[in-house]
């Protein structure tokens, strides 16, 4: 159970002007244990509101061919909450911090039925599940293994940690990461969250317990990254992370805590590591920003973890100055400054600005790179739209976040032993 916390000067019982009075109730429901009735009455109060439009463009070209050249060588009212909820078609999704009851037996059993079943794809490479188990419970993964040839190094790995209410067949068919990897000979490994740990389907990003190093999901997902690194030719110099929406913030948690695991980061419509320790918390840093956030500081010793972020500046499930808080995280520690700031347009006419950020005592040493797209909102930019929270438009952020990753391996071998 989720242990909500009482903010000063925010009263829990009854209306209070900046929650909407179904979510207050809500939460007297959760206190009272009856945690079903309040997730239905939340998503009870998506589904009868109004919806954004489907993102229904033309599909992009497929990735580039300069990937191939790399693989030689990242609620002030009620119409507030429901666009955290992040209504998109007919894919309803509750915010990051939501959780309610564990799943039934019956709803397990198909959930792991669709899991075991590896979706067609277009590529040449393999898509399939990786059964495998962790603390005695069964965790099975999807792995990308493209038919390029691996380099005399080892393959690059990306763990790609999808959004709230997806898994990761939906996640690996909307950012189209696995054609990506394909031209850089890449293995991208996609896990799904069980709703037994989230019946949202939501990385568990702002829980205090899995926000450190050796527990909770930090320590699952790392040992999936273990256990493919062993089973493959990896080089452990390339393994990176990137997320979408939780799954991003998710990204950034693991980069903050295993500095010496993965080489770069990508966050996509994500939210800083350390942005909320509860629901509530996590709920105001979606809608404007952490409030009083500061940049963690650095672990004694450990290296700067490169960071690529994408986010559109009408995003309205998180808000943008969350990018900007992540860019303070990955220059906490040491003097930088902004090398490079590009305004352009995609192929298909949507405008960005990008900018990068480095390292003033290692000059061309990249820290930070950060792709606002103006216009954009709270969905995967240049994707499928067969898949959810995906957007046709704009640039191809999976060509992007990989293309970011690959010119920043690791300074040494980097996955340790079990």
């Amino acid at each position: 159970m989720l242990k909500f916390t009482n903010p000063k000067g925010l009263p829990m019982n009854g209306h209070h002007p900046l929650m909407p009075p179904n979510t207050a109730e809500a939460l007297s429901l959760v206190r009272a244990g009856r945690l079903q009735e309040a997730t239905d009455l939340l998503l009870g109060d998506a589904k009868n509101g109004t919806t954004a439009s489907a993102d229904v463009a033309p599909k992009p070209s497929q990735p580039s061919g300069r990937m191939s050249g790399l693989a030689a060588q990242g609620m002030a009212s009620a119409q507030d909450v429901l666009s955290q909820l992040d209504l998109r078609g007919e894919n309803a999704s509750v915010p990051p911090g939501v959780s309610s009851t564990a799943p039934t037996a019956s709803s397990h059993r198909a959930k792991a039925s669709a899991l075991a079943q590896a979706p067609s794809t277009s590529e040449p490479g393999r898509f399939e599940c990786v059964a495998f188990a962790h603390q005695g419970a069964s965790h099975p993964y999807f792995l990308y293994t493209p038919k390029t040839a691996a380099p005399p190094g080892g393959r690059a790995l990306v763990l790609m940690l999808h959004g709230c209410t997806q898994d990761a067949q939906d996640f690996a068919r909307g950012t189209r990461m696995n054609a990506t990897a394909e031209a850089a000979g890449a293995l991208v490994l996609y896990p799904t969250q069980t709703q037994s740990a989230n019946a949202n389907g939501c990385w568990n990003w702002f829980r205090p317990e899995d926000q450190q190093a050796g527990a909770g999901e930090p320590a699952l997902l790392l040992a999936m990254v273990r256990h493919a690194v062993d089973a493959q030719a990896v080089d452990d110099r390339r393994v990176y992370v990137a997320g979408l929406s939780a799954g991003g913030a998710m990204a950034a948690v693991l980069a903050q805590q295993h500095p010496d695991v993965f080489a770069a980061v990508g966050v996509h419509s994500g939210l800083p590591a350390g942005a909320a320790n509860n629901m509530m918390d996590a709920l105001s840093a979606m809608k404007s920003g952490a409030k009083g956030w500061r940049a963690p500081s650095p672990k004694k010793g450990a290296r700067v973890v490169p960071l690529i972020v994408v986010h559109g500046d009408a995003d309205t499930t998180v808000h943008p100055r969350n990018a900007a808080q992540l860019l303070q995280s990955a220059a906490a520690g040491i003097a930088t400054s902004v090398q490079t700031q590009k305004h352009g347009a995609s192929s298909d006419g949507r405008r960005y600005t990008r900018t990068c950020v480095v390292d003033s005592a290692a000059p061309g040493k990249v820290v930070a790179e950060h792709w606002l797209l103006h216009g954009a909102g709270h969905a995967w930019s240049g994707g499928d739209t067969q898949g959810s929270h995906t957007s046709a438009h704009g640039i191809d952020a999976s060509a992007e976040m990989l293309r970011f990753f690959l010119a920043n391996p690791g300074e040494v071998a980097s996955v340790p032993v079990a």
